[in-house]
């Protein structure tokens, strides 16, 4: 292919379709806005165990305000539900 060919769209008119900014931390109609989590907010398909400790990972996640948490963390939830090696 010919690089004197290729056009670039240079304006935003020249653009097939608009930018839309989709980070605004602004709810759009009824939907309610709700915190993503690790893990599903369903825990009807896990073992009884599984379930214990998905709600225990979310609860730990909710009051230290993370979205996300490390294996260190995970290590501390599992061990403060009475596992140990």
């Amino acid at each position: 292919m010919d690089s004197s060919t290729l056009t670039v769209p240079t304006t935003a008119t020249e653009l097939e379709s608009p930018f839309i900014d989709r980070r605004s931390s602004t709810p759009r109609g009824d939907a309610p806005v709700r915190e993503r989590r690790q893990f599903t907010n369903s825990h009807s398909e896990l073992s009884p165990e599984a379930a214990e400790l998905a709600r225990a990972i979310d609860e730990y996640k909710a009051r230290h305000r993370r979205r996300f948490i490390n294996y260190e963390e995970v290590l501390g939830v599992v061990k403060a539900l009475g596992y140990a090696k």
